[in-house]
């Protein structure tokens, strides 16, 4: 590396030409006399006298101002070197904290290093979210979340909360309106979220609980993956973990674009002996003939959100209608087993 180089590269942390070359004079000639500094970096003595002061404040050189004349004398390359990186390991976690990425077209993927961001990363997809919601973390993480989840609940999404590594009898009290319901496991759980089928997060769990934690967290922005990560969830989490709080069932009639919200609304309310309706847009699966839209009453709910389950499959979400004395099952996007693929589906309670 030559001169002009290592110049530039000084210059990347705030020093000056100027600044710059007096302070390679001085590293080139040890402790020195400021007569002798300023004769080489080709600068005035009483410039030297005020940028020693400063670079002694940054740590790359010592005044000694009880000697007559002034003495400095550089700080060891390897100290300076060491602040410089501990200043920018320092720094990295608050500007994180404080940025906020806009969302890149075509980006997919991104590795996340810090606690902070993976944080911050996980209310901004709470906070758009539309209509659905699965979260795994550490019980230790709920109270920096909180806020947002309510009001993801507030706004009608279906969230389904698992917290691990709870000490003890987890206040069922406290669980309520954080989620739509809330599972407690002893174990600690990895970090995994799904937002609407589009957005996900996978992290150990360590980033969110150990400080000097040296894991990565991994966002995705892709339909094909997230709803995977869903799936991992419903299948080998959630089945496993104690039911401790849920919802009571939403004033009916309503409308769900989320296919899971219905089946886990239709669940509340069969569990009431409520009898219910439900008409649904979407599309017939495969060669079937069918309308686009069917209404009738559910005579059969098979899904695993909420106890008792009554899927065969941890991941089967779907319900049976009656319409005119035939019977359909109808399935969400991506439905291949069902007769019916919902696009949106409106219930309501049928009068006795």
């Amino acid at each position: 590396m030559d001169d002009d180089e290592l110049a530039e590269l000084l210059e990347r942390f705030g020093l000056s030409e100027t600044e710059t070359d007096t302070y390679l004079a001085i590293l080139e000639r040890g402790e020195s006399k400021a007569s002798a500094i300023a004769d080489a970096a080709d600068v005035s003595k009483r410039y030297v006298y005020s940028i020693s002061e400063e670079l002694e404040e940054r740590g790359f050189v010592e005044v000694d101002d009880h000697a007559v004349p002034t003495v400095i004398r550089p700080v060891q390359p390897e100290t300076v070197v060491e602040r410089l990186t501990r200043s920018v390991e320092e720094i990295e976690p608050e500007l994180e904290s404080r940025f906020t990425a806009t969302e890149r077209s075509g980006e997919q993927f991104e590795v996340i290093k810090s606690r902070q961001t993976v944080i911050k990363r996980i209310e901004n997809l709470l906070a758009g979210a539309e209509t659905e919601v699965t979260l795994s973390l550490p019980a230790e993480v709920l109270p920096r979340i909180r806020s947002t989840l309510e009001a993801a609940v507030d706004r009608g999404v279906l969230v389904l909360l698992l917290l691990g590594a709870t000490e003890g009898d987890q206040d069922i009290a406290s669980l309520a309106g954080t989620a739509s319901t809330v599972r407690t496991w002893d174990a600690l759980v990895p970090t995994m979220l799904t937002v609407d089928g589009r957005h996900g997060l996978l992290a150990p769990s360590q980033i969110l609980t150990t400080s000097a934690s040296d894991t990565r967290a991994i966002a995705i922005s892709q339909e094909q993956l997230a709803p995977v990560l869903a799936g991992s969830f419903l299948a080998n989490y959630w089945p496993t973990a104690e039911e401790r709080y849920v919802t009571t069932p939403n004033e009916l009639p309503r409308t769900y674009e989320g296919f899971r919200s219905a089946v886990f609304q239709i669940a509340l309310h069969r569990a009431t002996d409520t009898r219910i309706e439900a008409s649904v847009t979407g599309s017939p699966v495969g060669e079937r003939d069918l309308p686009s839209s069917l209404t009738g009453e559910v005579v059969d709910v098979r899904q695993s959100l909420v106890r008792p389950v009554s899927s065969t499959l941890p991941i089967e979400n779907a319900f049976e209608l009656e319409v005119d004395g035939e019977r359909y099952t109808v399935g969400g996007t991506g439905a291949f087993l069902e007769d019916y693929e919902a696009e949106s589906v409106t219930i309501r309670a049928l009068e006795e």
